[in-house]
């Protein structure tokens, strides 16, 4: 029915989502599957897939995904379960947690930066 471009991101062309340059959405996105982020987005945004962001991409949420290129600006926390690359563009105001982290030259980091296993919101803190 729609064909894709064929010059996109392998990651684009198998996104599950994806939110364009002039898309402005609020919300809470749950998903398996990976999303591909290019516009605005306010609330959270959680997969057990593969998030980008791209470029000129402006996220006021909370993140979590198994993996994830961060290369806009992110006003939140992000959790990322495997590796999360952090392009030379990227703007993030809010704590990183990943089990692996690529931060390249440029790129501005406000907040505290722990690696190791990530917890999940959803995971309980009782104590036997």
């Amino acid at each position: 029915m729609f064909k894709r471009e064929s010059n996109e991101s392998p990651i684009a062309a198998a996104a599950e989502t994806i939110i364009g340059p002039s898309i402005k959405v609020k919300g809470n996105f749950n998903g398996e599957g990976s999303i591909v982020i290019e516009g605005q987005l306010e609330g959270s945004v959680k997969t057990n897939g593969y998030l980008l962001v791209g470029d000129k991409a402006k996220i006021t949420a909370q993140v979590e995904a198994k993996d994830a290129k961060i290369g806009g600006e992110v006003n939140g926390n992000i959790k990322v379960s495997g590796y999360l690359e952090i392009t030379a563009t990227a703007k993030i105001a809010g704590d990183i947690e990943a089990m692996a982290i690529s931060i390249e030259k440029g790129a501005l980091l406000n907040g505290k930066c722990a690696m190791g296993p990530v917890r999940r919101h959803d995971e309980g803190t009782a104590q036997a």
